[in-house]
C-alpha cells in the first residue's frame, strides 16, 4: 500500500507521505541503530526520539478518531514538558518494538480516514485547535522533524523533500501565529510575502506585534523571501540556522525593507 492515498478527506498525497516517511523512519531504526547514540544539538538520544515519535503518533490517532487527549496547553513549554513527562511514564527504547509502533500507529490514523471514523469537527490537538486536515499535515510536519533528527544521527538520508515540504504548510500556517516570540515582535509592524523554489506560498502580517499567517500574499510586502523548500522546513522546525542558507544562496531577498528578512526567523519559537 505504501505511496497509494488513503480514502476521505485528506488532501492529495497527504495519507501516502504520513504511511511513506514512517515506514523510512522504521528502517531507520531496523538498520541496526544505535539507540543509545546522542542527537547532534539534541538533548534526547535516538531511543528517545523514537519512543516520543511512537506515543505521538498514537496521541495524533486517538484525536484523529474523535478520542480527545490531554497534552499541555498549547504552548511550546507546556508541549515540552508533557514531553518529558510522558517519555518518563514509557520505558520502551528497543529499536524494533518502537518502529514497529511508528508505523502501526501512522496506520492508525490512516484508517480513521480510511473507514470514515475520523472526527469531522475542530480537533483539539497539542498546539491548539485545528481541523482534522491540519492534523494530518502536523503529524507529518513532527515526523518529518525527528526522522531528521534520527537520520542525522545515524548517519543516514532525511526523508524531507519538496513535495513533503508542500504538505507541511497547512500546519505551519495555523501554528505560526500560536508560537510567536511575542518579546519579538512587540512593537512591529511588517508584511511579509514567503515564497518556496517549489510554488508554496504564505503571507505574514504583523501590525504592532500582532500576527496573522495566511494562504495568500499580503499586498505591497514589506519583504519577500524567496527560499528553497528542504531549507524552509529545517529552519522553521528549529534544524537550520539562516546565515548559512544565505551564503549558500538557499534564500534570496527583496522587497522594500529586505533588511526585514534575518528578522523574520526569530519571531517565532520552534515547538
Amino acid at each position: 500500500m505504501a505511496g497509494q492515498d488513503v480514502r476521505g478527506t485528506l488532501p492529495e498525497g497527504l495519507g501516502a507521505a504520513i504511511r511513506d516517511t514512517a515506514e523510512e523512519i522504521a528502517a531507520l531504526l531496523r538498520g541496526g541503530a544505535d539507540m543509545g547514540r546522542p542527537i547532534p544539538g539534541a538533548e534526547w538520544n535516538v531511543g528517545q526520539a523514537a519512543a516520543h515519535l511512537a506515543q505521538a503518533n498514537e496521541l495524533m490517532a486517538d484525536i484523529a478518531a474523535g478520542r480527545p487527549r490531554g497534552y499541555g496547553d498549547g504552548t511550546p513549554q507546556s508541549l515540552a514538558a508533557a514531553n518529558e513527562q510522558a517519555l518518563a511514564a514509557f520505558d520502551e527504547r528497543r529499536a524494533e518494538p518502537l518502529a514497529a509502533m511508528i508505523v502501526a500507529q501512522a496506520e492508525a490514523y490512516l484508517r480513521a480516514w480510511d473507514e470514515g471514523t475520523a472526527a469531522e469537527e475542530t480537533l483539539v490537538s497539542p498546539l491548539g485547535p485545528m481541523t482534522p486536515q491540519v492534523l494530518g499535515s502536523y503529524l507529518l510536519t513532527h515526523m518529518l522533524g525527528h526522522g531528521y533528527d534520527l537520520a542525522r544521527a545515524l548517519g543516514r538520508p532525511h526523508m524531507i523533500d519538496r513535495a513533503r515540504v508542500e504538505l507541511t504548510l497547512p500546519f505551519l500556517i495555523t501554528a505560526m501565529p500560536r508560537v510567536t516570540d511575542t518579546a519579538r515582535t512587540a512593537g512591529l509592524t511588517a508584511r511579509y510575502a514567503i515564497r518556496l523554489w517549489s510554488g508554496g506560498r504564505f503571507g505574514v502580517t504583523l501590525s504592532d506585534g500582532e500576527v496573522s499567517v495566511e494562504p495568500r500574499l499580503p499586498d505591497r510586502p514589506d519583504c519577500t523571501i524567496h527560499i528553497e523548500p528542504v531549507t524552509f522546513l529545517l529552519m522553521a522546525l528549529g534544524r537550520r540556522r539562516q546565515w548559512g542558507a544565505l551564503t549558500q544562496g538557499r534564500i534570496l531577498v527583496w522587497g522594500r525593507k529586505p533588511w526585514l528578512a534575518p528578522r523574520f526567523p526569530t519571531l517565532f519559537k520552534a515547538p
